[in-house]
């Protein structure tokens, strides 16, 4: 059977790394696979889901590269499938209306928690043979309950957790559809038996999803069963936990995926991270897009809590940075200089060759690189320390030397040589105040692969400004 694998988030808050996490393990199984990858956005909770959490997921999965095969399917588009199939259900006996009013829960919960039992349904309503029912209430539009089995176990060998076990009397029966509004016979289907109409509809395979799902899922198994279908195969990834040791949520602090890339980080180097935050292969820390699809599959995942780290973050992606050839790097840098008002030219990929070792991020990079283009600023402790009196007429004679020589590397480095051997000086002396002056920082690369990618009348007037 072809791998079928799907990614399903509920558009209610921006999606974080934790999240995207998520998507990132079925995306590879399926690419590992040879299966297609299907994207859900399960937009059911009216109330709280939003278009502007839809866009974040969207835009987030296609800088990170995580194409999907199908989709994305709306559930909020697909209610007259779920009413259909809960049709079915109910003409089956497997639903019953439910009356019991939200005062009436809470005061149940209430005496179970008093009593020391867990909250749960108690079944008031399911009908039994030789029950009598309650009256029903005048008016009241009820909510539809799935009739879950009675004993046993529902059992599933989970390829994260191993086997789970759960007694069907843990479970109560569970809302499937919520009060039907006026002009509605039904109303609108609820999280879990959506999910497992989608599963079916769409043949996945396998669902891949945060351990936040494990007690939804023998729910879902219980209604696949009821439907007569096979439920699909489950690995439930631990939690993405933060620096502080919490969940990873946007109410702790996530930042939105989106904003990993405005802030300068490779949608390759995400990739390399987050495939690490839960899976392994051997002592690989470092890899590309390509080994990681090669490499992935179930059997490696990890079965404790995954921690987020900015620091490990920024060094891979410093690697990655470093391993991009300067041709695909320009551009990235090219997007930032823009937002900032800096126009570039030819120049950019050489600079970005000579910059990318020291940095971690492109917007870093960019940083750098717009010394290049635009007006530098040194600070006046760097000035005082280092542009001094004695030093002044070497720099002199340096703007001689440099407006005339050959313009490149070798030929500002021999201006340099030359004015070094006139004035005696060794090279710190006169690279520090050359480069406070022209690059704005007493720390460059090269100092002679740094001014011949400048223009020669910026290195001289920036001289000049001694």
């Amino acid at each position: 059977m072809k791998t079928r694998t799907r990614f399903a988030p509920s558009p209610t808050g921006f999606i974080h790394l934790g999240n995207i996490r998520s998507a990132l393990y079925p995306w590879a199984f399926a690419r590992a696979t040879g299966g297609d990858f299907v994207l859900r956005i399960e937009d059911t909770d009216e109330d709280r889901s939003t278009q502007a959490a839809v866009d974040v997921i969207l835009d987030g999965m296609a800088w990170l590269g995580l194409n999907h095969d199908e989709g994305p399917f709306y559930q909020m588009q697909r209610i007259a499938r779920y009413k259909e199939v809960l049709a079915q259900l109910q003409a089956a006996g497997h639903v019953y209306p439910c009356y019991m009013s939200v005062a009436e829960l809470d005061a149940l919960r209430e005496q179970q928690m008093a009593a020391k039992q867990k909250p749960r349904y108690d079944g008031t309503w399911r009908p039994e043979p030789g029950k009598t029912l309650p009256p029903v209430p005048q008016g009241v539009q009820p909510v539809l309950r799935f009739k879950n089995p009675v004993g046993g176990v529902v059992a599933w060998d989970d390829k994260v957790k191993g086997l789970i076990e759960i007694s069907n009397d843990e479970l109560d029966d569970l809302v499937i559809a919520r009060p039907a509004k006026p002009g509605e016979t039904v109303g609108t289907p609820t999280y879990n038996f959506c999910v497992v109409v989608d599963d079916i509809d769409m043949a996945i395979t396998h669902v891949i999803r945060g351990d936040d799902h494990v007690n939804n899922t023998p729910r879902q198994i219980n209604i696949f069963k009821a439907l007569g279908n096979k439920p699909p195969v489950y690995a439930h990834l631990p939690t993405v936990l933060n620096e502080a040791g919490e969940k990873m949520s946007k109410r702790n602090g996530a930042k939105p995926v989106t904003q990993y890339r405005d802030e300068g980080f490779l949608p390759d180097a995400m990739v390399n991270y987050l495939a690490r935050l839960g899976w392994s292969h051997g002592d690989d820390e470092i890899f590309s897009r390509e080994q990681f699809v090669q490499w992935f599959n179930l059997d490696h995942l990890g079965k404790s809590a995954a921690q987020f780290d900015e620091a490990k973050l920024r060094w891979v992606n410093a690697q990655h940075l470093k391993a991009m050839a300067d041709d695909a790097l320009a551009p990235l840098v090219a997007q930032h200089l823009a937002t900032r008002g800096i126009a570039t030219d030819e120049r950019l990929p050489a600079i970005c060759g000579l910059l990318k070792d020291r940095c971690d991020t492109t917007v870093a990079l960019a940083d750098w690189a717009a010394k290049f283009y635009a007006d530098v600023q040194a600070s006046p402790d760097e000035r005082t320390q280092h542009v001094t009196p004695s030093v002044q007429p070497a720099l002199v004679l340096l703007g001689e030397r440099l407006a005339n020589c050959e313009w490149s590397k070798a030929g500002v480095a021999a201006a340099l040589k030359e004015v070094l051997a006139t004035t005696g000086l060794k090279m710190p002396q006169l690279a520090m105040p050359v480069r406070v002056l022209v690059m704005g920082t007493a720390q460059t690369p090269s100092l002679d692969a740094t001014l011949a990618l400048l223009h020669r009348e910026t290195v001289l007037q920036r001289l000049q400004a001694a």
